[in-house]
Formats: C-alpha cells, structure tokens, sequence
C-alpha cells in the first residue's frame, strides 16, 4: 500500500466546516499520515530535517489548504521554501522526490463558476495552482489535477459529507496506484467516475 503524507495548513481551522468535515474523514485513515502545519509550527520555526524524513518515508504529497488570496496560507509557502532545498529536492543531484505523486486538496468559498475567464476572478483554479505544478515538475514528482471542494460558505451538511466520501475514495485510489493518465482530461479529481458511484 502506498503511504500518503497530507500537509494540511489552516491558520483558522477551528472555523472551517468543509475542512473539518474532510479531515474528520481521513485523520485515521490507514496508510495516511496527517500534518498539521500550523499546530507543529505555531511559531513558524519549520524543523526542515524532520519534514524532509517525513517526505522520504511517503511516496504521496497532498497539499490540503484552503485558498488563501488564490494561493496557500503563508505557513506552506514557508515549508515549499524552506523544505525543497536545492541539491535535495531539485538541482544538481537534487532527486529526493523524484517519482513521488503530489496533488492539492483545496477549499474555497468561491464557487466554480466565479473561477474562470468570464468570472469574477478571472482565471481557472487550476491556473492559480501552476506554481505547485511547477514545484512538483521542478522535482521530478507526478502532478494530479486539484481535489476542490468550491462554494463553501453555501455548501449544507449532506454535501460536505459527501465531499469527505469522496477524498476518502480518492486516498483510497491513490494508494491503490492511480496513475497520471487515469485522470488525463480531468478538470478536478471530483470529477472522476470512481468518485461519483
């Protein structure tokens, strides 16, 4: 089975109904491994051995955050600088990761549909997302489209609890080994069959 390390990075998690209820979903997943960014490092003082032991250990990344001013909050921007050294991550002799998936989880009160050329916001998700996908082909991982839970301000219950089933399946298939060409296409990982059966 495939070991899956989520980096989870919330300054306001206490607040967060779609996060919780994903989290609730797969804290004790088996195979899964969840950080918590901002309860380890509630002074920002990242541990950057402990975090690269940590991603040696797993050969899935997932960057599960809520979006943050169209990117990640500032403690996970930390960790990528940080972390991903030159000659360790990327560089000369820089493999560590190489081979590795990695994917990002994100929440947004935003809906799809202000997420695109004609929206409020101009540009798609995924086109906010390319500095991840540039980070992850920088290091030689496999990059998979978004998993987005979107409009959470009016998402009720039911569909929160039906977004959770889904990153549970969608841990479930990736440990299983899905691949970058099972999802070719796909705009989110939402969107896949297997999530909606």
């Amino acid at each position: 089975m495939k070991k899956i390390l989520v980096l989870f990075a919330h300054p306001k998690f206490e607040k967060s109904r779609a996060n919780a209820a994903l989290v609730d979903k797969i804290i004790n997943k088996e195979g899964v491994t969840f950080h918590d960014l901002y309860e380890r490092y509630p002074d920002f003082n990242i541990d950057v051995e402990v975090e690269k032991k940590l991603l040696l250990e797993h050969d899935i990344i997932v960057w599960h955050h809520p979006f943050y001013w169209y990117s990640c909050p500032p403690l996970m921007k930390q960790w990528i600088d940080m972390v991903l050294e030159f000659g360790w991550a990327y560089g000369p002799n820089g493999n560590a990761l190489q081979g590795k998936k990695s994917l990002n989880v994100i929440t947004t009160g935003g809906s799809r549909a202000v997420y695109c050329e004609t929206g409020t916001n101009s540009f798609s998700v995924n086109e906010f997302l390319r500095p991840f996908e540039q980070t992850a082909n920088l290091c030689g991982m496999l990059y998979f489209p978004p998993f987005a839970v979107m409009g959470t301000h009016k998402v009720g219950k039911g569909i929160l609890d039906n977004y959770a089933n889904q990153y549970d399946k969608l841990l479930d298939l990736l440990q299983q080994n899905m691949a970058v060409t099972d999802v070719k296409g796909f705009y989110f990982l939402n969107d896949i069959p297997q999530l909606n059966t």
